[in-house]
C-alpha cells in the first residue's frame, strides 16, 4: 500500500473531515481513504463530448430553436496578380 501526505491542509476543512469521520464511527484516515476511493470509483465523464456535457448544463433551462437563414454560395476569392 502507498501513502499520501497532504501538506497545507486549510484548518476549516481538516475539522469538518474531523467531523465527518466521528460521524461515520472511522478514523480520518479511514475517512479520507473512503472519500477518495468514493470519488475515484465512478468512470470520469469529464472528457466526454464537449457538447454533450454544455447541453446537459442548460437543459434545465428549455431548449432553444434558432432558425437560421440558408448559406450563400461561396464568393471566388481575391487575386493577387
Amino acid at each position: 500500500m502507498g501513502s499520501l501526505t497532504i501538506r497545507n491542509l486549510d484548518p476549516g476543512l481538516k475539522d469538518r473531515l474531523r467531523a465527518r469521520a466521528a460521524e461515520q464511527g472511522r478514523s480520518m484516515e479511514a475517512e479520507a481513504q473512503h472519500i477518495l476511493q468514493s470519488a475515484l470509483s465512478t468512470p470520469d465523464t469529464g472528457k466526454t463530448d464537449l457538447g454533450a456535457r454544455i447541453r446537459a448544463r442548460f437543459a434545465p433551462l428549455g431548449d432553444v430553436d434558432l432558425e437560421l437563414p440558408a448559406r450563400e454560395e461561396a464568393r471566388d476569392p481575391p487575386g493577387f496578380a
